[in-house]
C-alpha cells in the first residue's frame, strides 16, 4: 500500500508507533478532515483515540467476526454472506459504533482472492458514502458477537476426519495467500491449492504443491507416490 501511495504522489510516513507524541502532533498539524484505519495491525491508544473520530474499515458484518481474520473465518465457518462495516475506532477490539454496513454473498466458488477483491470494491464505495453523508453511528448489538482469531499453523492443516465440505472451505479460505496443507507420514506437508467434493461425496484434491516444489495437478503428484487420501 505504501508503494502504491508513493506512486500516486501521496505523502507516506511509517512511524514505529502511531501513539508517539510526535506522531499525534504531526497528525494534528495537517488538520485532517478524516482519519481512516484499514488493515492496521497495531493498537491505537489514548489520547490518540480521542484526538480524532477514527473510521475503521472492517471486512465483516459486525458484531460477527471481530478480529484479525474475518474474511477467512467467515468462509471457513460456511457463512452465506459477509460484508463491510465502517465503524468508529474504540479501545475495545472492533467494538465501536457502526456508521454503515453492506453485505456481500460468499459464493460456493469463492476463494479468498475473489471474495476479498469484491470486498475491496464494497469498502471503497461504502467509505465514500460515509464521508459524503456523515451518518450517525449506531452501537453494535450485544447478540451475535464472534471473534475471528488470528490464523495458526493448526488452522492451515486439514483434518481428514472432518466432513469434506469443511476441508474444501478451508482450502478456499486460505487460497492463495496462506494456503492449506496436509500432514504427510514423512513429517513434510503437502500444500493444497485447490480441492473439491467428488461425485461420491469425498474430498478430492485438484491442485497441490509439495514442500519445496511447484504447484501441480494432484494426478501428476501421484505419479510414483502413494495416495494422500
Amino acid at each position: 500500500m505504501a508503494v502504491a501511495a508513493r506512486a500516486l504522489g501521496i505523502d507516506v510516513d511509517q512511524p514505529a508507533s502511531v501513539n508517539r507524541p510526535e506522531v499525534r502532533e504531526q497528525l494534528a498539524s495537517v488538520e485532517p478532515e478524516a482519519v481512516i484505519l484499514c488493515a492496521f495491525g497495531a493498537l491505537v491508544r489514548e489520547p490518540l483515540l480521542s484526538d480524532h473520530d477514527i473510521l475503521n474499515v472492517h471486512p465483516s458484518l459486525l458484531p460477527r467476526w471481530r478480529g484479525a481474520a474475518p474474511v477467512e473465518r467467515a468462509m471457513m465457518a460456511g457463512d452465506a454472506q459477509t460484508g463491510v462495516s465502517i465503524m468508529r475506532l474504540v479501545a475495545e477490539l472492533d467494538a465501536g459504533p457502526v456508521y454503515a454496513q453492506q453485505a456481500e454473498p460468499i459464493l460456493p466458488t469463492d476463494d479468498y482472492a475473489s471474495l476479498s477483491a469484491r470486498l475491496q470494491d464494497v469498502s471503497v464505495a461504502l467509505l465514500n458514502h460515509v464521508l459524503d453523508t456523515h451518518p450517525e453511528p449506531a452501537p453494535q448489538p450485544e447478540d451475535g458477537i464472534t471473534y475471528a482469531e488470528k490464523l495458526t499453523a493448526e488452522d492451515r492443516t486439514l483434518d481428514l476426519t472432518r466432513p469434506p465440505e469443511e476441508n474444501v472451505r478451508i482450502v478456499r479460505a486460505l487460497h492463495p495467500h496462506i494456503g492449506a496443507r496436509i500432514a504427510l507420514p514423512s513429517g513434510d506437508f503437502l500444500g493444497v491449492q485447490e480441492a473439491t467434493i467428488s461425485l461420491d461425496g469425498t474430498l478430492e484434491l485438484v491442485t497441490v504443491q509439495p514442500a519445496g516444489g511447484r504447484q501441480m495437478a494432484y494426478a501428476e503428484y501421484l505419479r510414483g507416490r502413494p495416495p494422500v487420501l
